[in-house]
């Protein structure tokens, strides 16, 4: 409820009060609400005015405590409990105040890296234990101490997994080590000094293959196992983890197969985090969440190495603080002292999560303080805050959320609510007479009885039912009136416009001040506004009869408007699609007509092709063409007809959007007939000349080879060697015979 409502009656002589008719012929209900100046003005008497304010009321404001007690809980917060009932828009602002009552009591939780690397750390912080406790004393009397430590998750990549290396992971020199673990919780919250010294003097140095380490699992687990750890209720709960390294978060486990993400629950099983080796690492996200739920604030003491990669994990980690180690952590106690006085002189005040279109602003009451959305902050043990809650809209019920210094367990509960109905001061009369005795008043409206309808009751619905009557008053099933009227009796009552004409037609659908307007005038001063659409005076055209009637500008050489293509409209030509301006002669996305119409040039000239039967019909589009013996000079158009001859014309397009006139070459390009017989005789001799080339081939073929085998037989016989020796077994002849007769001749 953004404005003010008028609830306007009139007292008559029989001191009964009566309802004026404040809302006049044709306007909406709605009227009522306005601001208080327009509502004055349109004669509201400021006493029938109702415009709720803002109700502020304490539930529970407990005065500040100034130290802290035995038996009670201090208060540090004030109040602790408020009831807001607002306006919509209007804001509310009321003072918070916060005071750090002292001697509060502190758990501190000393997590330390017990990776190989800090083996020196560990040995200094096993003297140190009577200094940490002297410190603790110093900043109160009520303070507890609690230790665990964490190498990182006992898998590879992070671990070696030999079972050799599992249960002795430090170097071959070193006697006193203990097997990797993940996170292990040693001593929950004591007073007792002895029983811390000796339990962190049993502890060992342990070791993992990489240098991150397993850092914001254990913080995790520190944070939600709560009674493990023993954080009291009422205590500033610290966390001081000591490393040399960087850290895991969220993803990392991928790395070893590790696929379930981290559910920010409590695992503990013998003091060791049982799901080291099945979830994954939490993230940044995850762990800042768990340590503001559960009022813990991190000092991370760290090596000069690692102070800016921890300083900016402390900028998403809201109440933490950075430190610097020496190289064996002997001023471990000092950091600590140094870290706590910081985080104790600042105080930030915050809220959880808002209801919907809520806005909670905060104004610190000290020198450096600044308006802030988010939180308030300001380094004073003591402080005040102006708090500014809005609420920008209406709620159906009471909604609830804590406001309160960050670390801190004192929370302001709000209880907020909103002023979204008029709290009129009806009088209570049935059947009130300007409600025609069938409805009472309810804010200056008449509210009627079962079976009537109108606003003054005066329509009486029978036997149909309410809704049968709305149907009347509704256009395509949409709302009542278009929104633009009142349905009684089935019938649209039309409300007035600002201008003061009215809506009208039968849904209040038609109204003549929306028109088009041209130089700020509607329907630029040259016609009447009819239903959202201008009626032009003679002589005027256009959306908003801006343009005088006149085609001088839309006509070509030829006389035509337009080329037959378009209107002309304002005296400019609006072509059919695909055509240009100015006079719709060209068409650059059109087919060309080269393509179009050559069917119809082949019926026209030649009587041939598929429309040949009723070329004056499917070709009417030519309504002019001539044969010629030459064609005008220019490149012509040219189509194959069904006989594969070339016809060549020039066509050009008329006036209108199917209009032309061709000129067709008498003379076709026909392509000439094959001579059969040479075809058949060139045939015959090519096939001849081929034998004869692959016999004179083969004949090569086979002489190359002979001659191959020749000149080898050659080669051979050359090389052959005869042997002079004679036949062992041969035998001259003995007896020599002499033949007489024989003369030598």
């Amino acid at each position: 409820f953004f404005g003010q409502f008028c609830e306007n009656y009139l007292v008559t002589a029989d001191g009964e009060s009566h309802p004026v008719n404040f809302i006049k012929a044709g306007e909406r209900e709605a009227a009522r609400c306005d601001t208080w100046a327009q509502l004055v003005e349109r004669g509201c008497m400021e006493g029938d005015i109702i415009s709720p304010e803002n109700t502020f009321s304490f539930s529970k404001n407990i005065a500040l405590s100034n130290t802290a007690l035995d038996k009670e809980e201090p208060i540090q917060l004030r109040p602790q409990e408020v009831n807001l009932k607002l306006k919509p828009g209007l804001p509310c602002t009321f003072k918070l105040d916060f005071q750090r009552v002292e001697g509060y009591p502190v758990d501190l939780y000393y997590l330390m890296d017990l990776s190989y690397s800090m083996e020196d750390d560990l040995r200094s912080i096993k003297t140190l234990g009577n200094e940490l406790f002297n410190a603790l004393q110093g900043i109160t009397k009520k303070g507890q101490i609690g230790f665990g430590s964490f190498v990182d998750k006992t898998v590879l990549p992070f671990t070696n997994t030999n079972p050799e290396k599992l249960n002795k992971p430090c170097a071959e020199t070193e006697k006193y080590c203990q097997p990797a673990f993940g996170y292990r919780h040693v001593l929950s919250m004591t007073e007792n000094k002895a029983e811390f010294e000796s339990e962190v003097n049993k502890q060992r140095i342990s070791g993992n293959l990489d240098s991150p380490e397993g850092t914001l699992d254990a913080i995790m687990q520190a944070a939600v196992c709560g009674d493990r750890i023993g954080w009291r209720n009422s205590s500033t709960r610290l966390i001081v983890l000591t490393t040399d390294d960087g850290f895991h978060m969220a993803g990392d486990g991928k790395l070893a197969g590790i696929l379930e993400p981290n559910d920010e629950r409590c695992y503990m099983d013998n003091n060791l985090y049982s799901k080291s080796n099945e979830m994954d690492y939490p993230s940044v996200g995850q762990v800042a969440n768990q340590l503001e739920k559960n009022n813990i604030q991190p000092i991370f003491a760290v090596t000069k190495n690692m102070e800016q990669v921890y300083r900016e994990l402390s900028k998403m980690i809201p109440k933490s603080e950075v430190g610097v180690l020496s190289a064996d952590s002997h001023n471990v106690v000092e950091l600590i002292k140094n870290a706590y006085n910081r985080l104790s002189s600042k105080v930030t005040v915050t809220h959880d999560a808002l209801p919907d279109n809520v806005r909670v602003t905060y104004t610190p009451l000290c020198p450096e303080g600044g308006t802030s959305r988010d939180k308030g902050v300001c380094n004073n043990v003591g402080v005040s805050f102006n708090v500014t809650v809005t609420a920008d809209e209406c709620m159906d019920s009471v909604m609830s959320f804590l406001i309160g210094p960050l670390g801190m367990k004192d929370k302001l509960k709000v209880n907020l609510s909103t002023h979204c109905k008029c709290e009129c001061n009806d009088i209570v009369m049935v059947d009130h007479q300007n409600c025609n005795g069938k409805g009472r008043v309810n804010c200056g409206m008449c509210s009627c009885n079962a079976g009537f309808v109108g606003q003054m009751c005066e329509c009486s619905i029978g036997e149909k039912d309410e809704s049968s009557l709305r149907a009347a008053c509704r256009k395509d099933n949409g709302t009542d009136c278009e929104g633009r009227g009142d349905c009684v009796c089935g019938i649209c009552q039309c409300y007035t416009l600002p201008g003061g004409s009215t809506y009208y037609g039968t849904h209040c659908e038609c109204e003549n001040e929306s028109c088009e307007k041209f130089q700020n005038k509607l329907c630029g001063g040259n016609g009447k506004c009819r239903c959202k659409n201008c009626e032009c005076n003679p002589g005027y055209e256009g959306t908003a009869c801006q343009c005088k009637k006149s085609d001088e500008q839309c006509r070509t050489l030829s006389g035509s408007v337009c080329s037959g293509r378009g209107t002309c409209q304002c005296n400019q030509c609006k072509c059919i699609e695909g055509y240009q301006r100015p006079y719709c002669l060209t068409c650059p996305a059109c087919h060309s007509p080269c393509i179009t119409k050559g069917k119809c040039i082949e019926c026209w000239g030649f009587q041939t092709g598929p429309f040949s039967k009723n070329c004056s019909q499917a070709c009417a589009s030519i309504n002019k063409f001539k044969m010629v013996e030459m064609l005008p000079p220019g490149k012509p158009c040219d189509v194959r007809d069904v006989e594969n001859c070339r016809v060549f014309f020039t066509i050009e397009q008329l006036d209108g959007e199917d209009n032309y006139t061709a000129q067709i070459l008498k003379t076709r390009e026909c392509p000439k007939l094959p001579n059969i017989y040479a075809i058949i005789g060139g045939s015959i001799i090519g096939v001849t000349v081929i034998g004869i080339l692959i016999l004179l081939l083969i004949k090569g073929l086979f002489y190359m080879k002979d001659l191959k085998e020749y000149r080898k037989f050659m080669s051979d016989a050359q090389k052959t060697r005869w042997s002079e020796n004679k036949n062992p077994i041969f035998q001259e002849a003995t007896t020599t015979v002499a033949n007489p007769t024989f003369t030598g001749e």
